[in-house]
């Protein structure tokens, strides 16, 4: 059954704005790494011709359920981190576009099962966008040293006491098993900072990071978005936290991901392919973040291949 009128899967963030940064041509051809509930997907499809043609990938198996009946669509049911791997697949050389929205699908929040929500106790530390991989959270909480669980949290999700929160998953994982949400948020009950709420969130987000693997996915997509691109051809970027926004961000001006060298006193670097569009990120409307709460934290970049 499809999910086409079923709006409630995924509210897509800045919808407009970052179909409008792509300058879609009728007969052109584009990628959605991030189909989810379809609608970015949907939006650029409505400005394609006849003879226009997109490209959609989604991991999760669910995303499939929301395809349009059409035949100028060519879903992809894997990471976009093989972007260029599937384009040489379907013959493609070259695209007009690229869009992808790396939030987490409303979806995948409210299917409790999937364990990416704070608020799912009964749920089992799963995370897993593609169900076929087998690092789970529980995996990552299981077996992890303290020394990486610490990086992990400070790295991906930001908490204040990512030392002390690793140092009690450890020892309170040699007395039990950590399982489930509750059991989990039970055992470190006892360091948790400030708002228990935004604390989890930050920590879930940090683990959701490392199960899907989603910094090195999106590093390996943007290294090839060079060779994909057309000339002229735009790249438009939604992120939701800011060491994806980073990443982004100096990818698009210095085409890696180290920054500049200030010490290179002969202009040496790497030049980047791309031209950055938006100096500064995109920001969600007052008013879309009063009906979407979830877009609060989005920024959305552009580049050009020059």
């Amino acid at each position: 059954m499809k999910r086409e009128n079923h709006p409630e899967y995924h509210v897509p963030v800045m919808l407009r704005e970052a179909v409008d940064a792509l300058q879609v041509k009728t007969g052109g051809i584009y990628v959605d790494c991030t189909f989810g509930g379809g609608g970015h997907s949907r939006e650029i499809l409505s400005r394609l011709g006849s003879d226009g043609k997109l490209i959609a990938f989604d991991q999760d198996a669910d995303a499939r359920e929301n395809l349009p009946e059409d035949d100028r669509i060519i879903f992809v049911p894997h990471n976009f981190r093989h972007l260029q791997r599937f384009l040489k697949l379907y013959k493609i050389q070259a695209v007009d576009g690229i869009l992808a929205d790396l939030g987490v699908s409303s979806h995948q929040f409210d299917e409790g099962e999937r364990g990416f929500s704070t608020r799912s106790d009964d749920a089992a530390l799963d995370m897993r966008m593609d169900q076929r991989q087998e690092l789970t959270a529980q995996t990552i909480l299981s077996d992890y040293s303290e020394e990486r669980l610490h990086k992990l949290f400070e790295q991906y999700g930001e908490v204040t006491n990512a030392k002390t929160l690793a140092k009690t998953i450890v020892d309170a994982r040699r007395i039990t098993p950590l399982k489930s949400v509750a059991g989990f948020k039970s055992a470190v009950h006892d360091v948790v900072k400030g708002n228990p709420k935004k604390y989890f969130a930050q920590v879930f987000q940090a683990l959701r990071i490392e199960v899907n693997d989603e910094v090195g996915a999106l590093k390996e997509m943007l290294q090839q978005v060079p060779a994909v691109l057309k000339e002229g051809g735009r790249i438009a970027v939604i992120t939701f936290h800011s060491v994806e926004d980073r990443i982004v961000k100096v990818f698009f001006k210095e085409g890696s991901f180290e920054g500049s060298d200030e010490h290179d006193l002969y202009g040496g670097g790497r030049q980047s392919q791309l031209k950055v569009i938006t100096k500064k990120p995109v920001l969600p409307t007052g008013d879309e973040m009063k009906v979407n709460p979830r877009s609060r934290s989005a920024k959305l970049r552009v580049a050009e291949r020059k």
